[in-house]
């Protein structure tokens, strides 16, 4: 038994790529090749072999043979061009989409052969074919008529049966109960094996519950109802779990510091309500005031209880040497906080403590936050608290999560403190957060072709740079000036990067930790569990 937080709006991760929708891909799906989250080495899946041009340009990739999908339909190259296909059509507008472009251009697949693909990169790329990590290979049999019909959007929603779901996955969906649970059973027809040849997965049957809330989540860990959490655990629950952990009911791991930190960004699309009402929100001297109005180490202390460290962006130490140390960790400084909200011509004009705008109102705005998540709501009431003293008067709403993706998608926010997910430590596989067309452009969502910045313009170009670079030496040197500019210009604001620990029910084996999301099921055909103890 495993929890999600939320539940999917679809099976189909071309269309959504959230949490939800990358756990039910783990569970159905699979790629061509795998990026090892705790060794970040590159692993065979559906492809057993690759080759390169001498100038990494083009790749042939050898398929594994005799694989079917979980409906018996044999797999072939066919599939994997499909994939790709309906990953780049434009009535499809995939999450994804961005993450597989270089330079704005599609890589360009053909099938030799049933058994062989080619891809070729439109220009020079440095993590070469790593890039087809994540990227489910969808059956053609069951979707091409929905792509060439425009319709593919709505073909795995949330109210497809569930025996139209087809994939290359460890397990099928079995049943779907919206708002409460899924199942999931063993597919027959799944090719993984281990060592010594036996047929994963080793469980016949993941059954998901949709735990929104964290408490209700740990009390189910704790009682033995729940095996593997959605998440990492929270610093307060660490306690209590390290006393249950001594008496074999849960295991504790440390993982390392996180790569997914939360982060608190304003709407900066031009378009928006807050660029008509309120402009100062939009303002870099603004969001650099509320930088050095926050104290770091307070959150890490009082949010994490001392089991995070404070960071200045969203590249942690947990990245390993993509990680910055150049940038520094602002240290709050009242003095400096209002002095730059002068600057931005905001006031106390009425002397009552709070400031106000060039207009007489007020300094106030809202932040939307997860409900449900501790950790952020706990974050952005201290944010809160902490911006008073520089006069500022915010507002917490905590939202579901559909709720508060809702508001984002729609430029109807002022402020919101979430997060990305990180799904590798190689900045270039993250295009959706860096580029200014990204999916992931959390500030601004919708931003145009050109950038409308010119720190995102600059941005763009580094990326763009480091990306086409082999020289692992320049990627580094790089990808360090991406994060000094990303700190002077601030269009998100992170505070703290909680140390990660792991929580799973003792009976689980085969668990692996890792940093990145998610900590257990990122290998989920190679668990086990040993069969429950009656009254347990």
């Amino acid at each position: 038994m495993a929890s999600f937080h939320a539940e999917p709006t679809t099976f189909d991760r071309l269309v959504a790529s959230r949490a939800a929708e990358q756990r039910i891909t783990l569970l159905t799906q699979a790629s061509l090749l795998r990026v090892n989250p705790v060794s970040h080495q590159v692993e065979p899946r559906l492809a057993t072999a690759w080759t390169s041009s001498p100038d990494k340009l083009t790749w042939t990739l050898k398929l594994r043979d005799g694989v079917l999908f979980s409906d018996g339909v044999p797999f072939t190259a066919a599939d994997v061009v499909f994939t790709f296909d309906a990953l780049y059509d434009s009535r499809l507008a995939s999450d994804m989409a961005s993450g597989y472009l270089i330079r704005g251009k599609p890589l360009v697949v053909r099938a030799i052969d049933d058994r062989t693909v080619m891809l070729t990169f439109p220009s020079p790329y440095g993590p070469g074919i790593r890039i087809l990590d994540g990227l489910p290979i969808l059956p053609r049999h069951k979707l091409a008529a929905a792509l060439a019909a425009g319709t593919l959007r709505e073909s795995w929603g949330r109210s497809t049966p569930p025996s139209d779901v087809v994939g290359l996955g460890p397990f099928v969906l079995a049943g779907n109960t919206p708002g409460q649970a899924l199942r999931f059973t063993r597919n027959p027809h799944y090719w993984g094996t281990d060592d010594r040849g036996r047929a994963l997965p080793y469980l016949d049957e993941v059954d998901i519950e949709i735990v929104p809330n964290q408490d209700a989540e740990m009390l189910r860990l704790e009682s033995g109802d729940l095996d593997v959490t959605n998440d990492f655990i929270r610093p307060e629950d660490v306690a209590t779990l390290r006393s249950l952990a001594s008496q074999g009911i849960v295991t504790l791991a440390e993982a390392g510091v996180g790569l997914d930190p939360s982060a608190l960004w304003f709407d900066l699309a031009p378009q928006s309500k807050v660029a008509k009402d309120r402009p100062w929100l939009q303002r870099e001297e603004f969001r650099q005031a509320i930088s050095l109005a926050v104290d770091r180490q307070a959150m890490v202390d009082s949010v994490y209880l001392g089991l995070a460290v404070p960071i200045a962006g969203p590249v942690t130490p947990g990245f390993d040497d993509w990680y910055s140390a150049d940038v520094a960790v602002p240290v709050r400084d009242l003095a400096r906080a209002k002095a730059l909200l002068a600057l931005a011509g905001l006031t106390d004009r009425h002397g009552d403590g709070i400031l106000d705008d060039p207009a007489g109102k007020s300094v106030h705005f809202t932040v939307l936050t997860q409900k449900g998540r501790t950790d952020r709501e706990r974050t952005a009431s201290l944010l809160a608290a902490q911006l008073k003293a520089v006069g500022i008067d915010v507002d917490v709403v905590a939202l579901d999560t559909n709720a508060l993706v809702g508001h984002l998608t729609a430029d109807d926010y002022d402020a919101i403190y979430f997060g990305a997910q990180t799904s590798s430590i190689d900045p270039a596989d993250l295009p959706q957060f860096w580029l200014s067309g990204g999916s992931f452009h959390l500030w601004d969502l919708h931003e145009a072709d050109k950038p409308a910045t010119a720190w995102e313009a600059q941005i763009d170009d580094l990326w763009q740079r480091q990306a086409a670079s082999t020289d692992d030496a320049e990627r580094h040197r790089i990808f360090a000036t991406i994060q000094q500019v990303f700190a002077d210009h601030l269009p998100a604001l992170y505070f703290a990067a909680p140390k990660v620990t792991v929580a799973f029910g003792s009976r689980v084996h085969g668990v692996r930790p890792s940093v990145l999301q998610p900590p257990v099921l990122w290998n989920v055909d190679s668990l086990s569990v040993t069969p429950r103890v009656a009254g347990r």
